[in-house]
C-alpha cells in the first residue's frame, strides 16, 4: 500500500470516528486505537499518541461550536478539568508499567457497565428554584441552562465529589489507553451529576482535548507521536467533529443516549476480546 492510499483511508476513518466522538462526546480516540491497531496494523503506542493528537483536534472542532450555541458548561468543564488533567499525567506516567492486556480487559468491562447505565437511562429532574442546591456546586456556581429552541432551560449540579472522583478516573483512562475517556465522563456528569445529557456530551468534548493534552506531553517526549500518522487523522478527526456538532444541536436526546450506549456496547466487547486475545 503506497503512501497516498494510506493516508487517505487514514483520513476516511478518522472522519467518521471525528463524527462519532462529537456527537456523542465519546472523542474519537476510542475508535481510533482499535482502527489504527487492528485495521492497519500500527504499533499500539504509536497508536495511542496518534490517537491523543486527534482526541485534542476533535475537542477543538466541535467545542467551539458548542460555546458558541451555549450548550457546554464551561465553569463546570474547567473544574471538573483539575481533576481529569491530575489523572491524565498519572496515569500516562505507569502505562509503560502496566500490560495493556489487562488494562484492556478493565476498560472493556467499564464501557460494558457504562453502556448498560446508559440504556437504562434517567431523566434528570425538572428544575426546581426550592431544591436545595448542592454545596459544592453553589460554591462554585456550578448550575446553568442550556438553549431548548428558544427558551433557556435551567439545571442543578449535583453530587459534586462524586463527579470529581469519576473525572479523576477518566484522566487515568485517557493516559493509559490513549483516549478522550469521554465514556466516564459523560456518564459522570449524566448519571452522577444529574446534568441534562446534551450538556453532558458538550461539555465532555470542552474537556476532552485538555485531558488529552496532558497525556500527550508524556507521549511526545517519549518519541511516540509519528507526525506522517498524525496529520491525517488530526485532518480527519477535525472536518468529522464538525458535521458532528452539526447534528447534535437538532437531534433528540433519547435518540443520541441510544447511539452512545450502542458504541460503547461495542468497544466494549472488542476491548475485553483483544484484551484476552492478546490483539492489543
Amino acid at each position: 500500500m503506497d503512501i497516498l492510499t494510506f493516508s487517505t483511508l487514514i483520513f476516511s476513518g478518522s472522519l467518521i470516528a471525528g463524527f462519532l466522538g462529537a456527537l456523542t462526546g465519546l472523542g474519537g480516540g476510542v475508535v481510533i486505537v482499535p482502527l489504527l491497531t487492528l485495521g492497519f496494523g500500527v504499533d499500539i503506542r504509536y497508536a495511542i499518541g496518534a490517537s491523543l493528537v486527534s482526541v485534542i483536534a476533535t475537542s477543538s472542532g466541535a467545542a467551539a461550536a458548542y460555546v458558541k450555541e451555549g450548550f457546554s458548561n464551561i465553569r463546570l468543564g474547567m473544574f471538573l478539568e483539575m481533576a481529569t488533567t491530575f489523572g491524565a499525567f498519572i496515569g500516562a506516567g505507569v502505562a509503560a508499567l502496566i500490560s495493556t492486556q489487562v488494562i484492556a480487559i478493565i476498560f472493556g468491562l467499564v464501557l460494558l457497565y457504562s453502556a448498560y447505565l446508559s440504556f437504562r437511562g434517567h431523566e434528570p429532574d425538572p428544575y426546581d428554584e426550592n431544591d436545595a442546591p448542592d454545596f459544592f456546586a453553589h460554591s462554585f456556581h456550578l448550575d446553568g441552562s442550556y438553549p431548548d429552541g428558544h427558551a433557556a432551560v435551567p439545571y442543578h449540579v449535583h453530587h459534586v465529589p462524586t463527579g470529581f472522583s469519576l473525572m479523576f478516573l477518566a484522566g487515568g483512562l485517557s493516559g493509559l489507553l490513549g483516549i478522550g475517556s469521554g465514556a466516564v465522563k459523560v456518564l459522570a456528569m449524566d448519571q452522577a451529576m444529574q446534568v441534562p445529557f446534551k450538556v453532558s456530551t458538550t461539555t465532555s468534548n470542552f474537556m476532552i482535548g485538555v485531558t488529552a493534552a496532558a497525556s500527550a506531553g508524556v507521549y511526545l517526549s517519549r518519541g511516540y507521536i509519528d507526525p506522517g500518522l498524525a496529520m491525517p487523522v488530526m485532518l480527519g478527526v477535525v472536518v468529522g467533529a464538525l458535521l458532528g456538532s452539526k447534528v447534535l444541536t437538532n437531534s433528540k436526546p433519547k435518540l443520541l443516549r441510544v447511539l452512545f450506549a450502542g458504541i460503547i456496547l461495542i468497544l466494549g466487547i472488542e476491548m475485553i476480546y483483544n484484551g484476552m486475545t492478546g490483539r492489543i
